[in-house]
């Protein structure tokens, strides 16, 4: 709100380096230091609330634009072990041009943050999340922003959450971050006869970097989220969808992550390979795991055994398929039998009707025929004693 706000989001020490997703420092340098000042994060429990307020506050901002979406993760913190049970939009802005201007009101953080304390005093910031989908440059200066509210002596650091919200993401679409530092001593030694001053300045450069560390991250519910996500999916799913297509559709979207998955480590290595990246130990020891575990699929009898057995399986669903061709052609025929039977037993009624009621006609005018022969009478006798009223008496 204030013009304190761009001046925190955009400082005269220039845009921070690009981080990068696998925690490696975005500098050529080969001789680094990296040191974290900070307490470990074990993992990052991502909870449905949290989820559906993101994907809401996108909806309601940024929906169909470039735009992102950010807010602050609201939860607790037991053994680096981060649940992050609540979150609340915050208002943001950046330039599209200019990756280095953002606006951030903070002021509304913090009233925010008061209020909420006042509703659940056991949650505090635990971080900020983002629609992403990628980490960007300004995420670090957020980042410094979001800390000054987290409260001193905390068991862990705030942590960097991209909640990704697009409809085709077959994967989680949580990826938790966290922060780490890294001494950068590789600056270029002067020689030995220059002056003092150049000599002091190569001899004592080194540059703290700050960059994105991937932090494993989980999507787990309390009992009572369980229940309501239950009965949310219960309206979602349709019930028209046979059990088998639902089958089907959940393997097509496990190879489909699989495939995602399988295409990133082929860029990662690519990128060690070409020498633009750093390998990490620990990334390659997964990758060769991975390599282990897959299954030898070039053997001729576990090829004819999946033949058999996915001959086998088509042969059911073709017969299922056959089976409810029959058993509807069944119920058609049977419809319509029962159809003609009511309608031919409504024609019959109608026809009984219009007899019965021509009957009644024919009585009815000759009730009315025989009203109208007395009523004729009766008048013609008493306009005989009207023109003589003397014969009577005589």
């Amino acid at each position: 709100m204030t013009a304190s706000n761009k001046s925190d989001a955009s400082g005269a020490n220039g845009a921070p380096p690009p981080p990068s997703a696998t925690g490696s420092s975005s500098s050529s340098s080969s001789s680094s230091s990296s040191s974290s000042s900070q307490p470990d994060v074990v993992d990052v429990t991502i909870h449905p609330l949290v989820l559906l307020s993101a994907t809401d506050h996108y909806h309601r901002v940024a929906r169909g634009t470039r735009k992102r979406a950010v807010g602050v993760l609201l939860g607790s913190v037991s053994r680096g072990r981060i649940d992050a049970t609540n979150s609340f939009a915050v208002p943001f802005e950046e330039d599209s041009k200019n990756s280095s201007v953002f606006y951030l009101d903070h002021n509304y953080l913090e009233n925010m943050l008061g209020m909420f304390r006042k509703v659940h005093a056991k949650e505090r910031v635990v971080g900020f999340y983002s629609t992403g989908p990628q980490i960007r440059p300004n995420d670090l200066r957020i980042y410094e922003l979001v800390r000054r509210v987290v409260p001193h002596g905390t068991a862990a650091p705030p942590v960097f959450v991209i909640i990704d919200v697009r409809p085709d993401r077959e994967s989680i679409p949580t990826t938790a971050y966290r922060v780490v530092e890294e001494v950068d001593t590789s600056a270029p030694a002067g020689g030995g006869g220059g002056t003092g001053k150049s000599g002091a300045a190569a001899g004592g450069a080194a540059e703290v970097r700050k960059s994105f560390a991937h932090v494993p991250s989980v999507i787990g519910a309390m009992e009572a989220e369980e229940v309501g996500v239950e009965h949310l999916l219960r309206d979602i799913n349709d019930p028209t969808v046979s059990t088998v297509a639902n089958l089907v559709k959940a393997k097509l979207s496990g190879l489909s992550a699989l495939t995602e998955k399988l295409v990133d480590m082929k860029d990662y290595l690519d990128l060690v390979s070409d020498g633009r990246m750093r390998p990490n130990p620990e990334i390659v020891a997964n990758m060769q795991a991975i390599v282990n575990l897959l299954p030898n699929l070039n053997v001729d009898e576990l090829v004819r055994s999946m033949l058999v057995k996915n001959n086998d399986m088509h042969m059911a669903i073709y017969l299922s398929s056959l089976i409810r061709c029959v058993m509807a052609l069944h119920d058609l025929v049977v419809n319509k039998i029962a159809y003609n039977d009511e309608v031919g037993m409504m024609d019959k009624v109608k026809e009984r009707r219009s007899t019965k009621g021509g009957g009644d006609a024919a009585a009815a005018g000759e009730e009315k025929k025989d009203d109208d022969g007395d009523s004729k009478r009766t008048v013609a006798t008493t306009g005989d004693e009207t023109a003589d009223p003397n014969k009577k008496s005589s």
